[in-house]
């Protein structure tokens, strides 16, 4: 008989936000057999917050374990209490590790970290830079398990003889600097190369409106689509080349797996867990963060290669398959069963 699984993040779909791992994992685990309830998609962070804690109590009879989202910045109190909570009511509970920014996290709180992370059963880094950085803060309950896309939803296009069609997805916020897409475009267009950019994602703290603001301002070819659905944008993918990843902290975006398995070439920000993701020039192009020109250059050396955004985009896919959830599943049933 499969186990109950609570789990506790940000299920905030419906409301016009990204789709993140609760999404996701939740209903794979589910397919695999498990009973999963999942909290919250209240809107409002306080009344989530106490959401979260009435599903914990709630079903504290019947429930095996606990999953908790965990992040860096202020959702990581969601963790904090929840996990307060399954300690009082010994519910075994694991942390689920996201945001590149953790590591400083664990400098910043220090005593509160040590209570969170060394009172779960385990804590599950979808990145080995995570694994690392948590190991050698002396939390030894870690385990490896990567973030996983069902592959099958994902149609390989292998790109050759690249076109300047730039694709950038994520939610519009600050974190993941969506600016230096805008401004990369415009240095690429002064340097003529006739680039064109679509932006895919939700916005997060009005960064989505100063970027619309700055391309209209520079009569740039940028065209926003707001909030896809996944199989919106896969399909909207096909018509472009070049994967963008512009953030200031990450740690293993399923967004660059994704453009991966699609055969899209990746330039990225060298951040957080991104240089254990993909090797320079062979998976994909790594930048140094927040540089315009470096990126630019970066975007116009890819373009003009004869052959490595074909390389780029075979290997790619290549280790996208690597994350298939097919491959990955049997370390989850191998953590809730033990």
């Amino acid at each position: 008989m499969k186990r109950s699984v609570l789990y506790i993040g940000n299920k905030l779909e419906k409301q016009g936000r990204t789709v993140s791992t609760i999404d996701s994992l939740s209903g794979l685990l589910e397919a695999e057999g498990y009973h999963v309830i999942t909290a919250s998609s209240v809107k409002n962070k306080f009344f989530r917050m106490l959401d979260m804690l009435h599903t914990t109590f709630k079903h504290r009879k019947t429930t095996d374990l606990v999953l908790i989202d965990t992040y860096s910045t202020q959702n990581f109190y969601y963790a904090v209490a929840v996990a307060k909570l399954c300690r009082t009511l010994k519910i075994p509970y694991y942390t689920l590790l996201h945001g590149g920014n953790l590591p400083k996290r664990l400098d910043n709180s220090p005593k509160v970290s040590r209570k969170l992370f060394n009172g779960a059963k385990q804590n599950v880094s979808p990145s080995q830079y995570l694994l690392e950085a948590f190991r050698s803060k002396g939390y030894e309950n870690c385990v490896y398990i990567p973030n996983s896309i069902e592959l099958e939803n994902y149609p390989y296009l292998l790109r050759k003889d690249l076109r300047p069609k730039l694709l950038w997805v994520r939610s519009f916020a600050e974190i993941y600097n969506p600016m230096l897409a805008i401004n990369a475009l415009k240095k690429l267009l002064n340097n003529g190369v006739m680039a064109t950019l679509t932006m895919i994602g939700p916005d997060k703290d009005g960064s989505l409106e100063k970027c619309k603001t700055e391309a209209e301002a520079q009569k740039l070819p940028v065209t926003f689509t707001g909030k896809l659905s996944k199989s919106e944008w896969i399909s909207l993918a096909e018509d472009h080349d070049v994967f963008i990843n512009t953030t200031n902290f990450d740690n293993m975006p399923v967004s660059v797996i994704e453009a991966m398995a699609l055969g899209l070439p990746v330039v990225s920000t060298k951040v957080g867990g991104i240089p254990f993701l993909i090797e320079n020039n062979k998976t994909g192009v790594l930048v140094s963060p927040n540089n315009v020109d470096a990126f630019a250059a970066a975007l116009s050396h890819l373009l003009s290669s004869a052959t490595l955004g074909e390389t780029l985009s075979v290997n790619g896919r290549s280790l996208a398959e690597t994350y298939d959830w097919e491959k990955v599943k049997s370390k989850w049933h191998v953590l809730l069963n033990e």
